[in-house]
């Protein structure tokens, strides 16, 4: 594999390193072992930064789901969260609220890692996950509840595309 150097892609108006993104994309039908692990594909393995420890972030999601992060993509997000003032309620609430649902998981030799029992109960994952890549994170799902929260009608789709990505 080639690495480019000082190669940088624009986003918004800020300008960040090509090598230090994280680019998550598709689903994967995953199953958990008996011991409530499960395994990264290697497609989303791969996509891991490299040099980084094989450390993940699990939080709950806002829909009935878990979003994992590679801890360099978490720490974005945890530095926006920890950034707000003690002294607004509602971002105390924020704060608590977002953080206190987060754990942290270790890739093991096999690329498996562990989702806690209160976790999954919370996203409503037995046996099957599905494991849907957004970018800079992965979101794992309970199956018939993505299903539920997919867009059904194209024109839909393309409204919010419209709405959202139209410059």
């Amino acid at each position: 594999m080639k690495v480019v150097k000082n190669a940088y892609v624009c986003l918004g108006e800020k300008r960040q390193p090509l090598q230090s993104m994280t680019f998550f994309t598709s689903e994967y039908e995953c199953k958990l072992d008996a011991k409530g692990r499960l395994v990264l594909p290697a497609r989303i393995k791969s996509q891991l930064p490299e040099g980084e420890s094989q450390e993940l972030m699990i939080r709950r999601g806002f829909e009935p789901c878990l979003i994992i992060y590679p801890l360099v993509e978490f720490k974005k997000v945890f530095s926006k969260i920890s950034g707000l003032s003690e002294f607004n309620e509602e971002y105390r609430q924020l704060q608590r609220n977002f953080l206190s649902g987060v754990v942290t998981a270790e890739l093991d030799g096999n690329g498996r890692f562990l989702l806690p029992k209160n976790m999954l109960a919370y996203a409503r994952i037995d046996k099957e996950v599905m494991l849907v890549g957004t970018g800079s994170k992965v979101e794992a799902w309970n199956p018939a509840i993505y299903e539920k929260h997919l867009i059904q009608d194209p024109g839909e789709l393309s409204k919010l595309a419209a709405k959202y990505l139209n410059e």
